[in-house]
This record gives C-alpha cells, sequence and structure tokens, in this order.
C-alpha cells in the first residue's frame, strides 16, 4: 500500500508562500532562460496556459487577464522540496523520492484508526509547516497511488485525498474517467497502440 506526496503547482506554490500578493492569481513560472511556461497555477490553467508552451505565445494574456510571469528560482524550490521530503520521511516507515514534488511513501506497516484521517494529517501539517499545499493519493500499487492522487487534486469533494485501498469500488470508476494516455508510465506511443 502506497501514498503518493504530491505539492500542487509546485513552483507556483513555492513563490507564493513568500508572496502571498499572489494567491488567487494567474501566475506561471518560466524555464531558466525565461522562454517557456513550466509552471502554472491554476488560475493560468483556467486561462489555457499550457505546460512547457512558449512564453511569447501567452505574453498578451499579461494584458488581457491580469496573467503574472516569474522567472524560476531553483535554489528556492529544492530548500522547500527538501523541508516537504523531510516532514513526509518522519510521518512513514520508507519513503522513496520520486521528483522535486512528489514521494511515494510506503504504508505497509503503518497502523492508524483512518488512513483517510491520517493523509489529511500530513497534509494539513506540510501547509502548516512548510506553506506549500499538497494531495495526498492511496493505492494499493504506486500506479494506483498516482491516480488517487490526480483525482484527488482535481475533486473538490476529495479535499485533496483520496484513498483507493480501503475504497476498492472506486477503483473503476477513477480508471474510467482516466484517459490512457494520463496512466502513469504509459508514454505516447503506447498512448496511441492501446487506443487502437
Amino acid at each position: 500500500m502506497f501514498a503518493l506526496v504530491d505539492v500542487n503547482n509546485m513552483y507556483v506554490s513555492c513563490e507564493r508562500v513568500f508572496r502571498p500578493s499572489l494567491n488567487g492569481r494567474p501566475v506561471v513560472v518560466l524555464s531558466s532562460n525565461d522562454g517557456a511556461c513550466i509552471a502554472r497555477s491554476n488560475e493560468a490553467k483556467d486561462l489555457g496556459v499550457r505546460m512547457a508552451q512558449p512564453w511569447f505565445e501567452v505574453r498578451h494574456l499579461e494584458r488581457e487577464a491580469g496573467l503574472i510571469a516569474l522567472s524560476a528560482n531553483f535554489e528556492l524550490y529544492g530548500d522547500m522540496s527538501s523541508r516537504m521530503m523531510t516532514l513526509a520521511a518522519a510521518c512513514a516507515p520508507r519513503q522513496e523520492i520520486y521528483s522535486i514534488d512528489e514521494c511515494f511513501l510506503d504504508l505497509d506497516q503503518l497502523a492508524v484508526p483512518s488512513l483517510t484521517d491520517w493523509c489529511r494529517g500530513l497534509r494539513e501539517q506540510t501547509t502548516r509547516w512548510t506553506g506549500i499545499p499538497v494531495s495526498v493519493g492511496v493505492g494499493p500499487t504506486k500506479t494506483l497511488a498516482k491516480l488517487a492522487n490526480r483525482l484527488a487534486k482535481k475533486s473538490s469533494k476529495a479535499g485533496g485525498v483520496l484513498d483507493l485501498v480501503h475504497h476498492p469500488a472506486w477503483i473503476e470508476p477513477a480508471l474510467r474517467k482516466t484517459s490512457v494516455g494520463d496512466v502513469w508510465g504509459v508514454g505516447r506511443r503506447w498512448t496511441v497502440m492501446l487506443e487502437e
């Protein structure tokens, strides 16, 4: 049984910790040469800004929609990631850091009365101690934990936490809602083949 802890909009969330005036506003973080959008707030996503979209294609949204563009600060993001990972590691028997903004926690040896409450507590503690919001998805496999996390982020009812281990009846509907190309580990070529 695994939990995937993933920071919501990592680079933008880190910037908002130190610049609260950015909360609720459309924000993008640009690549090293300020050429492409490598992180987007939910508000920027709602404006149609795509991941890795060239900045020149969306620059007009500064005037038209109040889009704010920031140069990346990778030192800050690395420091905030380290804080979040340290906090998550202290909460579970084993941790596997997957990327700068996500880690798997092995929960097989964890004994808690309610896993959903435990995940909500981890989520609240992370936000309180670091200022960055996370979502937590739990599944019997890492792939299903990734899927649970993805759905936890998108669902307002989930509140940032989704447990597919203790709610196995949710797995099939979750898979039906997910296109094959959005399943972790399925690349473009496999997507075309599987869709056929």
